[in-house]
């Protein structure tokens, strides 16, 4: 077998995706909050 030890690996590079997935989806949650908004104001 490998020479694996568990809690060795680097995550930085997973982080970083996970970071910019967060922040991608909080934009798109206030934009999607903000046509909602838009919508029901103007009674589209």
């Amino acid at each position: 077998m490998s020479d694996y030890k568990h809690g060795e690996m680097n995550t930085d590079d997973q982080e970083k995706t996970y970071a910019g997935f967060l922040t991608g989806a909080k934009w798109l949650t206030g934009f999607s909050i903000a046509v909602l908004i838009f919508l029901a104001v103007f009674n589209s």
